[in-house]
Parts: C-alpha cells; structure tokens; sequence
C-alpha cells in the first residue's frame, strides 16, 4: 500500500494524469466531500486530476500512513496550490489487483 500511495503522490505531484489514471480501477471511484461531488469511473477520475490536481498545480506532500488492512488506508496529506495550503484525508481502498478501487477524500 506504501509503495502504491507514493506512486500516486509521485505521479498526480507530475501532473502525470495518464500515470495516475494507472493506479485506479476502471470502475474507481473519488468522493470528495470538499468540492461536494463525486467522480466515477476511469473519466470521472481523469476530470478530477484535471480540475484539482493540474488545475490548481496541487502539490501533495505525504504526512501519514494508517494501514487499516491489506486493502484498506488511511491517508494524511499536505496540499499546496493555486487555492492556498490544506490538510487533507484520504480514505483509500485498493482491489485484489493492487488498484485503487475507491478514495473518500475530505479536508481537516
């Protein structure tokens, strides 16, 4: 789960979408209750990337790793961009293939 969280900080801190988009399942799923919406799909994800993470030139900065179980985090992040300076949570659910397959994503 390590490796697969710093890939995603490594890639999205590029604004690698297509590397990013690597790491999620066809059918993933990104909630996020700060923006009030949520992103289906290898298309929702991509938008989300796009908007939030390009859009803004996010740059994330790994805080903290809480392995719930083999496919289950929590995820404690420190956003910069555009929009200021946030702490972020990430909820990260990965399937059997080691692909993210949901992230419930709020702000603290």
């Amino acid at each position: 789960m390590q490796k697969l969280i710093e890939s995603f900080i490594m890639t999205a801190n590029a604004f690698d979408v297509e590397g990013t988009l690597s790491l999620f399942a066809a059918d993933a799923v990104i909630d996020d209750v700060s923006v009030g919406d949520a992103f289906v799909g290898r298309d929702g994800v991509r938008h989300y990337l796009e908007r939030f993470f390009v859009g803004y030139s996010t740059n994330s900065k790994l805080l903290s790793i809480e392995e719930l179980d083999e496919f289950h985090s929590d995820v404690r992040l420190d956003f910069t961009g555009d929009f200021g300076h946030e702490i972020g949570i990430l909820k990260i659910a990965v399937n059997p293939d080691g692909l993210i397959e949901r992230i419930d994503a709020d702000l603290e």
